[in-house]
């Protein structure tokens, strides 16, 4: 049976939990809209009804819960993409779907998807050195699983011939590509549907 203290330790922790997602969801917001440097601690907190210092009882710095954005919903992606990924059984099609999923992730965070589109040049916007090797891993393990089903589908002479850690990174940009005017995240003046888009997704990289 529970005692007094541990339900208080319990309930201590999910108010922390709680806290700690709402920071990161201000943060979230904020930095895809105005961008990392533009962006202050101050405003995250007065956004998330926290005062400055209470902020720093769960990150670092700036820089810390920058990362910790990227962190949460690396830690989203990576296990359903990693799944996916192993019940893939056409290399082809098995692009196409790894574009869909990426397509839908995006599309159901909305505000994450601002911060990734804006992201074009790092996916962390910060020295090296305060970057944690998890975010940097993530990006490394997801091109190379991509590289594997392109490997999988030129072995099966479905998927045309080129390294295909390079073409995997090819496949990445042309879905950042496509993300950065979806009708469904930004107001575009061009765009195509995700049918249209995965028509020339396979045109690209079919034998």
């Amino acid at each position: 049976m529970a005692t007094k203290e541990s339900l208080r330790e319990q309930r201590r922790q999910v108010h922390q939990e709680l806290s700690r997602a709402q920071l990161l969801d201000a943060a979230e917001e904020i930095f895809g809209r105005k961008g990392f440097h533009a962006t202050t601690l101050k405003e995250i907190a007065e956004s998330a009804d926290f005062s400055v210092g209470s902020v720093y009882t769960f990150f670092d710095n700036k820089e810390d819960l920058y990362a910790s954005v990227w962190l949460r919903r690396g830690a989203e992606f990576l296990p359903a993409f990693e799944d996916l990924v192993a019940g893939i059984d056409d290399g082809l099609g098995g692009l196409m779907d790894i574009a869909r999923y990426e397509i839908g992730f995006f599309r159901d965070r909305p505000a994450f998807s601002r911060l990734y589109i804006g992201s074009t040049t790092s996916v962390l916007p910060i020295a090296a050195a305060a970057a944690p090797p998890t975010v940097a891993d993530n990006a490394t393990r997801v091109l190379a699983l991509q590289a594997e089903v392109i490997a999988r589908g030129q072995r099966e002479g479905i998927i045309r011939n080129g390294d295909p850690h390079a073409l995997a990174r090819v496949f990445s940009a042309m879905v950042q590509a496509f993300q950065s005017m979806d009708a469904a995240l930004v107001d575009a003046d061009h765009s195509l549907n995700v049918d249209e888009f995965l028509d020339l997704l396979r045109g690209a990289f079919a034998r």
